[in-house]
């Protein structure tokens, strides 16, 4: 590859000019609909990834200047999770690159709840950037798109997680704000708290695939101790294992137990509700048993 292709790219986009959009994180569950709805609106787009071309790899910061040039935009999405040690220090770094570089506008997917990953937060405020931040609930695509699927598919999903609700949060609304944050203006500064429009349990989110795909699916509420034993017993790294006990004891204690107003506040309208994820995600058979 020459350095022809990494020139800026220009485009008028609403009488205005845009630079290139870089979308961190651009295969992963929220960062691909972001990519699918910049290429919608005919925007210019990088795919910010390991597999990308250039490559992005947030574990190798000289990756970060090549992804960076001819950029605008950025959303960033950090991997694996910004509770991780080093995950603020990284951010900060990356901001200020990329404001330096030229890329002004970033908007950074955060936890809600989640006290490291608001020390993020301020590392890329601090930056000098025209910043806007994302706190999302748990995702509903968690269940469809990550780890919980295969037990769904098993009938029987068993969680360190009680009576607590959770409002989870649909990532295409995730995606939506992403994007309105990106290419208009209007959103800059504002921290958006982006959460469905009710507040459910695990078990409950549980009761609803079964309902949606009519099957019959448990709940089992186990101790973190039996939930991290059983991981590690499958071989799952205790790096993985930590992180979701951290998210299954911290931040499901009862702290994210409310609504937010993000989506409407950014887009002028409701959330999606989580039946009308499960019923859209039934429809397309992937909840089916695998010995239906």
């Amino acid at each position: 590859m020459d350095g022809s292709d990494l020139a800026p790219t220009y485009i008028t986009f609403k009488g205005e000019t845009v630079q290139t959009i870089l979308v961190l994180g651009g295969t992963g569950k929220t960062g691909r609909r972001v990519v699918t709805r910049l290429h919608e609106r005919d925007l210019p787009v990088r795919v910010g990834s390991r597999s990308g071309d250039p490559a992005f790899d947030w574990e190798d910061p000289a990756t970060w200047a090549p992804a960076l040039q001819g950029v605008g935009a950025v959303y960033v999405s950090y991997y694996p999770d910004l509770a991780v040690p080093g995950a603020p220090e990284a951010v900060g770094a990356f901001a200020r690159l990329a404001v330096d570089s030229g890329a002004r506008r970033l908007v950074l997917l955060s936890g809600r709840g989640e006290e490291e990953a608001q020390a993020a937060e301020r590392a890329l405020i601090d930056s000098g950037a025209d910043w806007t931040i994302l706190r999302a609930a748990w995702f509903d695509q968690n269940f469809s798109e990550n780890y919980l699927l295969e037990p769904v598919l098993a009938g029987h999903v068993v969680l360190p997680a009680g009576d607590v609700a959770e409002p989870f949060v649909d990532a295409d609304d995730i995606a939506d704000v992403a994007v309105a944050a990106l290419t208009e203006d209007g959103h800059s500064g504002q921290i958006y708290e982006l959460t469905g429009p009710r507040l459910l349990t695990f078990a409950d989110a549980v009761a609803a695939i079964a309902a949606a795909s009519g099957r019959e699916i448990g709940y089992t509420r186990v101790s973190p101790e039996d939930y991290a034993g059983a991981l590690a017993a499958e071989g799952v790294p205790a790096d993985v294992i930590d992180l979701l006990i951290y998210l299954f004891t911290t931040v499901l204690d009862g702290r994210n137990a409310s609504l937010g107003d993000g989506v409407r506040r950014a887009l002028g309208r409701s959330p999606r509700d989580f039946a009308d994820y499960a019923r859209e995600v039934a429809a397309t058979g992937i909840w089916k048993a695998a010995d239906a």
